[in-house]
């Protein structure tokens, strides 16, 4: 089950149109999600309430129609309650394995206060997020970022399980921080050439570790249909990763969270926060 979260906004229709292009798993079922509760409307007068009713009532039957092109028997359904709660909640009450949300930008102000639905529906979500920066026609060239934790398996798996595979290429990432004295610089020369071809030496090793990390995923994709690309770098996670989304041409970027349940599910990680601010292709974060 996949859930769409539409309000008729510009990200609403994003959400809709990356749900349709996405190549989910055979046997996929899509409710679209539309909460009638905004800020926008508490303390609002009956007619004010009655007019923003209307206005629910024709994006839901709109996303119903859209849907229904691929999937005759979507759903839609409206939540008396606020965005983030209301899609949670009916993402528990489907037990949806994926969220779609569109991606609203905010100024970095609004960003701090964590304000918008994207984010505290990544951040609360049981399953899968996928948030749509942008359409796309197809998610043929994905990325993967991987970082030996267990969501990023789930990532593989989750990757492993679309349809339409033939043809369509995946770049797995593993990003390998170098190591480094911030005080070496400081050091007699006799002391720091050592120490640097032995930082070098370990960072080496770490590369080689890394890219025999890659191996399962690469099987399990190339199994799956997929043409592989496994890919170690070195720097910093955030910014390596982008970079290979763009040298990759990418149309998708998958990341693991970091956190599991309770309070560790809102720690999504700093790569993936990153990823959700300033990655420009649709994230798909899975847990």
């Amino acid at each position: 089950m996949v859930v769409v979260a539409v309000d008729g906004a510009r990200g609403g229709r994003t959400a809709l149109a990356l749900t349709l292009a996405f190549p989910w798993p055979a046997g996929t079922r899509v409710t679209s999600v539309t909460a009638r509760r905004t800020a926008a409307t508490r303390g609002r007068p009956p007619y004010v309430l009655a007019a923003v009713e209307r206005g629910v009532r024709r994006v839901a039957a709109r996303a119903r129609r859209a849907l229904a092109q691929r999937w005759p028997d979507a759903a839609a359904v409206l939540v008396d309650r606020e965005p983030v709660p209301g899609i949670l909640a009916e993402a528990r009450r489907l037990r949806a394995a994926a969220i779609v949300v569109g991606w609203h930008s905010h100024s970095a102000f609004r960003r701090l206060l964590m304000g918008d639905v994207a984010r505290g529906v990544v951040r609360g979500a049981p399953c899968a997020v996928l948030v749509a920066k942008r359409r796309v026609r197809d998610a043929r060239r994905i990325v993967v970022g991987l970082d030996g934790s267990a969501n990023a398996r789930r990532a593989v798996a989750f990757v492993a399980g679309l349809v339409g595979a033939r043809g369509a290429r995946v770049t797995l990432v593993r990003v390998v921080e170098p190591l480094g004295l911030p005080s070496l610089g400081l050091m007699p020369r006799a002391v720091r050439a050592p120490l640097a071809r032995e930082l070098a030496a370990l960072t080496a090793e770490r590369r080689a570790r890394a890219a025999r990390e890659l191996a399962p995923a690469r099987a399990r994709l190339a199994r799956a249909g997929f043409s592989v690309r496994p890919l170690v770098r070195t720097g910093a996670p955030l910014a390596e990763l982008l970079a290979a989304v763009g040298a990759a041409r990418a149309s998708l970027l998958v990341v693991g969270a970091r956190g599991a349940g309770g309070v560790a599910r809102l720690l999504l990680g700093s790569t993936a926060e990153g990823a959700l601010a300033r990655c420009p292709v649709p994230v798909l974060i899975v847990r």
